[in-house]
């Protein structure tokens, strides 16, 4: 059985499963991942993982309608405000990875007090990835590495990234069908095991997760070796 440690999830395909339930609006789609964000989370922990990180919001997200954008802001909002009990009765600590400056003021406030009361917890952590895109997360690294005015090894580069206090990325799922990393985690996901399906986010459950779980399970890791 391998170690598992660190789940990290493209959640995809909201929108086209209120497409398929027949909704007009694709933030409803939205609002039922949210939920199964909820389920995923209290399974992941049940099962020791350490790190659950989760791709809320891309920097690409930002061309979506202002409508679409702006209910994806306050949804958030809400989830945390809404899950923060769920944090306190389930030792889970949050954490985002991404650029919150362009965020709206009362979500920050939300999120900073989110961490704050949850800081101290040593179960689960749930990484919210806001606004993040590696391609921007790496070059926000290299410019802190430039300013140190010295040659820099991987794991002091890896210091410098949003991750720096998680660990590696065992398991890599992208729901909805698409079998591609959307600028999600680039340099984590060096030797993660990668799982593509065709379930969509807001029917992703706890079983598909097992499920997969099993499969990785199978898996000879080699990082590189021979065994």
């Amino acid at each position: 059985m391998n170690e598992l440690k660190h789940i990290a999830i493209i959640m995809d395909g909201n929108g086209r499963w209120a497409k398929k339930q027949g909704f007009l609006k694709r933030v409803i789609g939205h609002e039922e991942g949210a939920k199964r964000v909820r389920e995923i989370t209290i399974h992941a922990s049940n099962l020791g993982v350490k790190y659950l990180t989760l791709y809320a919001f891309s920097t690409e997200n930002w061309k979506r309608s202002d409508t679409e954008v702006g209910f994806l802001m306050k949804l958030m909002d809400r989830y945390l405000k809404n899950e923060l009990s769920l944090f306190l009765e389930n030792n889970v600590k949050f954490e985002t990875i991404g650029d919150l400056s362009k965020l709206p003021k009362t979500l920050n406030e939300t999120i900073s007090y989110t961490k704050e009361k949850t800081a101290h917890f040593d179960g689960l952590t749930q990484v919210l990835a806001v606004n993040y895109g590696s391609k921007d997360e790496i070059i926000r690294a290299v410019n802190k590495a430039v300013s140190l005015k010295k040659e820099i090894s991987e794991d002091e580069f890896d210091k410098l990234l949003d991750t720096k206090n998680t660990l590696p990325v065992d398991i890599l799922i992208r729901t909805g069908g698409d079998k591609r990393l959307s600028n999600y985690l680039l340099w984590q996901v060096a030797y993660s095991e990668l799982f593509f399906t065709n379930t969509l986010w807001p029917d992703f459950t706890k079983d598909k997760l097992n499920e997969i779980i099993c499969e990785f399970n199978k898996i000879d890791r080699r990082f590189g070796g021979v065994k």
